[in-house]
């Protein structure tokens, strides 16, 4: 006997209350095929997705328009054809045969499907699309940046953070992605270290694709309004992310359209040139020291060897009397922002309230790399 995903009582009071309407909100399924069907429900059980059944192109017509995704094989393709039911955007027609029949394809045009679907051969399609009907992906690309050390404590987690912070304070949703095991966990820089969460010790993602709401739901985090920041920290002790666990994370955070700062270390490892070769931006914090522009020019060159985009904050005080734009010339890199020393910095973070901090030249420079990396830096595509 099929098992077939339902909503219960309590799930369906729940939907109400956030605004979804538990027929239309579903992605829609009318299949006549008992053995595609039973396949479709297997890969949305999979997919941790319910799915809304219907017997008749009727029943189907309700949902059309607003359903996120419609399955359906060639007999319920046919029957709404029938019924006159209008194109529109992701409709699958599945078959047990590959390849599909030929007279598949002309149902697909008159429908507007996006593809004919041979199951169980290429079932990762399905997969895939009831993913995106669970976590819909936004319409726009999320940004990746990466923040990066010109010399050891440079400042680089403070200001990854600080950054996180401004997007969280206009209103944006982000991630903040400590990549640095040996950095104590940017959770403290914070002042999150108590709050409920998972973090990378305890995160087991092998790959594969993640729903940012997962994501939100299992780590600890800020909000603001409608917004949240979302920490996903190295601890204490522990391993950092694994390669193809941190591939997964970034991917989740651009596919919903967030902004991604990744707190990296400076190091040559495989999870920070993985971080390094997605972002969209790579900042290079630099002290106004000789010493550390040397460092940093090193570091610029390597990072410009691999072709990544790189530009440079340069930070007070500068006890030599350094001007920025000197800096940046030395090391060979664009200036995106300078800054002042900020007052009271040290205790600030002592007492872990740098979150509470909305004004100052750290969060003045955090800003204007913000509005660099959501403006005017195209998307990276992920090899």
């Amino acid at each position: 006997m099929r098992t077939e995903p339902a909503i219960d009582k309590a799930t369906a009071e729940q939907r109400k209350g956030l605004g979804c309407n538990v027929d239309t909100d579903l992605p829609l399924v009318m299949c006549g095929d008992e053995s595609l069907l039973d396949e479709l429900l297997r890969l949305a059980a999979a997919a941790g997705c319910e799915l809304h059944r219907v017997p008749d192109a009727v029943a189907a017509r309700r949902a059309w328009a607003t359903a996120p995704l419609i399955l359906l094989d060639e007999s319920a393709a046919r029957a709404c054809i029938d019924a006159e039911l209008p194109r529109r955007e992701r409709v699958l027609i599945t078959c047990g045969q590959d390849p599909p029949p030929d007279g598949l394809w002309p149902l697909a045009v008159r429908l507007g499907a996006v593809d004919v679907v041979p199951l169980p051969t290429k079932s990762a399609t399905i997969t895939e699309a009831l993913a995106d009907a669970v976590d819909r992906p936004s319409p726009t690309e999320g940004r990746i940046l990466a923040v990066l050390g010109g010399r050891g404590g440079a400042g680089a987690s403070v200001f990854a953070a600080a950054v996180a912070m401004a997007a969280l304070r206009r209103g944006d949703n982000a991630l903040l992605v400590d990549c640095d095991p040996l950095g104590g966990g940017i959770d403290l820089v914070l002042g999150a270290e108590a709050e409920v969460g998972l973090r990378w010790p305890e995160l087991r993602v092998r790959g594969g694709r993640i729903p940012v709401a997962s994501l939100r739901s299992a780590l600890p985090g800020r909000t603001k309004g409608d917004a949240r920041l979302t920490m996903v920290s190295c601890d204490r002790d522990g391993p950092g992310p694994e390669p193809e666990a941190l591939a997964a994370v970034l991917q989740a955070g651009r596919r919903a359209g967030e902004t991604v700062i990744c707190d990296l270390p400076r190091s040559t490892s495989e999870v920070a040139l993985l971080a390094l070769d997605r972002a969209d931006l790579t900042v290079l914090v630099v002290p106004a020291e000789v010493r550390a522009s040397a460092a940093a020019r090193r570091m610029a060159e390597w990072l410009t060897d691999r072709g990544i985009r790189a530009e440079t904050v340069v930070r007070g005080p500068a006890p030599g009397g350094l001007r920025p734009a000197d800096v940046a010339n030395a090391i060979g890199l664009p200036l995106v922002a300078s800054m002042r020393p900020e007052p009271k910095l040290a205790s600030t973070l002592e007492r872990g309230v740098l979150w509470q901090r909305a004004t100052g030249p750290l969060a003045a420079a955090a800003t204007a790399v913000l509005d660099v990396v959501c403006t005017r830096v195209s998307p990276v595509v992920a090899s």
